[in-house]
């Protein structure tokens, strides 16, 4: 058995200071992954290219936003698992979960506890903290300087406290400098980034699963607010990380980001939790204050092709009081925060048309993905994995917690440490993890990067529904009906995360293609919508949302302009539902009815699935307590498309500038 395979399986002090030896160890040594015969990384600025056709890309399911015990946070909540134990869970290996980890966030007190994901994905990355990345896991070994330290001491009185370890922070900002370098010495101690990207080339099985090699970068804002990026590399081996600690500016981020490309190593940033940015991730300014101008909004789109659409901490699409018209905007959202102008992803496709039509350039041209930003290193996305009690994924088989710490977790009552400036959390509206789907030929990191690049993505609300969009101009209404609707697709058209060819002198109208496909174990599906954002004569944009194919033979109110609910199956006295009602599969050609080709516009698709029961309810059925009033007892899970935009022509320059 090796060190690290003991860390897994006991939490002994002696296993957990062999872990930490193990995990100090480098790379070293070829990779599994080149050992397997994976191809050589697409070098930056070349484009990927594969035998497969377009039509014949098949989707996979992944998790881009996932933290182990090498993140500062999560190790204060007590996490053992390591990124070695993270992939093999993702992959659907069954991990075992150390005693101490389960007692901490779970309450459960029997032991180490094995536990199995319900499905595998096809691609996952471990985007720990790059901010003393490492660092913590040094106090597993009671022998490191750092555990000897003043400052590992002080830390560790936190963790050891159930009611303080939310702010270890504290405890390193108590001992000044000194307490501050000894954290970096841990940091460098620990050969963080060295562990990353072992674990990520050990577990990378080309055509079965990919890895990526990743971590997080967590700047904040000067007046609060969040403005992290997980940053994905397609490489075995990449620079040492680009810290918080090194500036907060995304800016500066990107600057990294080139000079990595410019060593033949492509990475891009993804953006997460605007909905907790205070309006930084979506600002109309630079982060100097000045307005967004066009090299900006060059830079931006470069480096940042896709934001996260939805995760733990709620959905960043947009809220009611943003998008008062949309039936369906009141979807897994935290009163932690309100409705900040600059926070949702909605607005800033509307303020990427504004900005565009004043600078050339859209800096907001971004599709979507989706991630859990679980910090237990178990990434979870099924209602029935998840129990409330913090960012934790569970085997619902043998992970179930305890009944005091379901019942507190269900509490409708607020509570948990002040957050973004005085809001608070409340625990029952966290969710599991959303997923991100791509649409590429094959599943290696070329293929699936160049999907990420290219945004043939979308994001799902943790369901596998397999969502798909094309635009184009001559879309025949009957070629849903064809076989070969997809190869006539990609050759008339484009997919999802493109732009709109030029609009031919007689189109009146773009035509999208549209299809969705309910997960194959899961809820079928009530409707597909084409959400609209357009730039308006006045300067301001607008939104629409269009119902563009319903199930059940429903049809929209042409005075209302809304369709009927497609009711509700779902028995809460056993937190079950039936496919009786909905389609399993829906697919229609689209054509906009309010088009006007001078006006700037961007379109996604959203599809919703069936009532079916939230985890809240899932998880007070099973405990026989009372469901919790503070959030709905059912949810309609969905899936959302990378945007297709339509840029009309400028007089005298052709299309209008944009990335």
């Amino acid at each position: 058995m090796t060190r690290v395979r003991l860390l897994a399986v006991s939490v002994s002090a002696l296993a957990l200071a062999a872990g930490v030896l193990a995990l100090s160890q480098p790379a070293g040594g070829p990779s599994r992954a080149h050992a397997a015969g994976a191809e050589p990384p697409t070098p930056p600025g070349e484009t990927y290219r594969s035998p497969v056709a377009p039509e014949k890309r098949r989707v996979f399911f992944g998790e881009l936003h996932l933290h182990t015990t090498m993140s500062l946070d999560a190790w204060t909540y007590g996490t053992k698992v390591t990124p070695d134990q993270a992939y093999k869970f993702a992959r659907g290996e069954p991990v075992i979960v150390p005693a101490v980890q389960v007692k901490n966030e779970e309450g459960i007190t029997s032991g180490d506890v094995s536990a199995r994901r319900a499905w595998p994905l096809d691609f996952a990355a471990v985007t720990d903290h790059s901010e003393y990345l490492g660092a913590m896991h040094q106090l597993d070994d009671p022998q490191s300087a750092f555990s000897k330290s003043a400052t590992g001491q002080a830390i560790q009185s936190y963790a050891n406290d159930l009611e303080r370890r939310g702010n270890v922070g504290q405890a390193i900002g108590r001992t000044g400098a000194a307490g501050r370098q000894a954290v970096r010495d841990a940091t460098a101690a620990s050969n963080g980034w060295a562990v990353e990207m072992k674990a990520a080339n050990d577990n990378y099985r080309p055509g079965t699963f990919t890895t990526f090699v990743a971590y997080e970068w967590s700047a904040r804002g000067d007046a609060g607010g969040t403005m992290h990026r997980n940053v994905i590399f397609n490489a075995a081996q990449a620079p040492s990380p680009f810290t918080a600690d090194d500036s907060n500016k995304p800016e500066a981020l990107w600057k990294y980001l080139e000079a990595t490309r410019a060593k033949g190593i492509d990475v891009i940033a993804i953006p997460h939790n605007s909905n907790l940015s205070r309006g930084h991730d979506f600002d109309w300014n630079m982060s100097d204050g000045r307005p967004i101008d066009e090299s900006y909004a060059l830079e931006r789109a470069a480096n940042e092709p896709l934001v996260e659409m939805g995760q733990h901490k709620g959905t960043s699409e947009t809220r009611p009081e943003l998008s008062m018209e949309d039936e369906f905007a009141n979807f897994e959202l935290v009163d932690a925060v309100r409705g900040e102008h600059g926070s949702y992803v909605r607005e800033a496709y509307g303020r990427g048309l504004i900005i565009q039509s004043k600078v050339g350039a859209n800096p907001f041209k971004m599709g979507v993905v989706g991630g859990s930003d679980i910090h237990n290193g178990l990434s979870v996305s099924d209602e029935s994995a998840y129990a409330g009690s913090g960012p934790y994924g569970i085997d619902p088989k043998t992970m179930l917690p305890a009944r005091e710490v379901a019942e507190k977790a269900m509490s409708s009552r607020e509570r948990g440490a002040a957050r973004e400036e005085g809001g608070k959390f409340h625990p029952v509206q966290f969710s599991p993890g959303s997923l991100t789907g791509v649409w590429a030929e094959e599943n290696t990191r070329n293929a699936i990067f160049a999907a990420l690049k290219r945004k043939e993505t979308f994001a799902t609300s943790g369901t596998r529904i397999r969502l798909r969009m094309f635009g184009g101009w001559g879309f025949d209404p009957a070629a849903i009906r064809r076989a070969d609707w997809v190869k006539s697709a990609y050759a008339s058209g484009v997919p999802m995360g493109s732009d709109l060819p030029a609009r031919p002198q007689a189109a009146k109208a773009p035509r999208f293609v549209l299809q969705a496909m309910k997960d194959p174990a899961g809820a079928n599906l009530d409707r597909i919508q084409v959400i609209k954002v357009w730039l308006k004569p006045d300067g301001t944009y607008g939104e629409k949302v269009f119902d563009a194919v319903l199930s059940g033979g429903r049809k929209v109110d042409p005075k209302s302009g809304k369709a009927p609910a497609i009711g509700d199956t779902v028995d809460l006295k056993t937190a079950t539902y039936r496919n009786s009602i909905g389609a399993a599969s829906l697919a229609t050609v689209w054509q906009d009815p309010e088009f006007d080709p001078r006006t700037a516009a961007v379109y996604y698709a959203r599809a919703l699935e069936i009532p079916t029961p939230r985890w809240s309810t899932i998880l007070a059925v099973k405990e026989k307590l009372p469901l919790p009033t503070a959030v709905p007892a059912t949810i309609q899970e969905r899936a959302w498309s990378s945007p297709i935009w339509f840029t009309p022509p400028v007089a005298g320059r052709g299309r209008a500038a944009g990335p």
